[in-house]
């Protein structure tokens, strides 16, 4: 009776690990692949620049989306589509930015970072469970964004600031999300063996 009970749990203990696994792990890749993408299309701030500028929060947006579906707690639902919302009205205010100079760009990109930190600690902090685990590769993440935002707008105070900063920020998060992926992945597979 027992073994039955466990067995016809364990698919809706893995459903928020495996969604969150590849939520993690698609939104690491991405945004690994817009930094290698940023780092050679940055300088001078043209065109594709921009749509670049514009393209990396609209990653953050979408992957806000996928989580807003798939997450059943009415708090952290909350915040995600908050950070979705957010994400959105960022990608647009980028555009605009992106015309008016590196300054601008770094002050938006600063403001984002700063504010997207805290939400990510948050969420960070109400997903820890036996199931998920400590969180804490998110939890780092969310506390260096709002460093790096508070470093953004720093930087955008110098007189030539540079958007190459961005590119450092962009794989670092992306590496956290993998890193977050890989020990979901290796949680899962402990649970799969203490039931087998």
């Amino acid at each position: 009776m027992s073994t039955n009970t466990q067995s016809s749990r364990t698919p809706l203990a893995d459903n928020p690990r495996s969604s969150l696994l590849k939520l993690y792990l698609g939104r690491g890749i991405l945004a690994v692949a817009w930094a290698a993408a940023f780092s050679v299309n940055h300088d001078p701030l043209d065109a594709p620049a921009i749509i670049l500028l514009a393209v990396y929060p609209l990653i953050d947006a979408v992957s806000s989306l996928i989580d807003y579906r798939a997450v059943t707690n009415e708090s952290q639902r909350r915040v995600t589509l908050f950070n979705g919302v957010l994400s959105t009205l960022i990608a647009i205010t980028l555009g605009v930015a992106g015309a008016n100079g590196a300054q601008a760009v770094l002050h938006v990109f600063g403001a984002w970072a700063v504010i997207s930190g805290v939400a990510q600690i948050v969420v960070g902090i109400r997903r820890r469970s036996p199931e998920l685990g400590t969180q804490w590769p998110m939890l780092l993440a969310g506390g260096l964004s709002i460093l790096a935002g508070i470093g953004h707008n720093t930087q955008a105070l110098a007189d030539q600031p540079k958007l190459g900063i961005l590119v450092l920020y962009t794989t670092a998060g992306g590496v956290f999300f993998i890193i977050q992926a890989g020990l979901l992945a290796r949680r899962a597979r402990l649970a799969r063996t203490q039931i087998a």
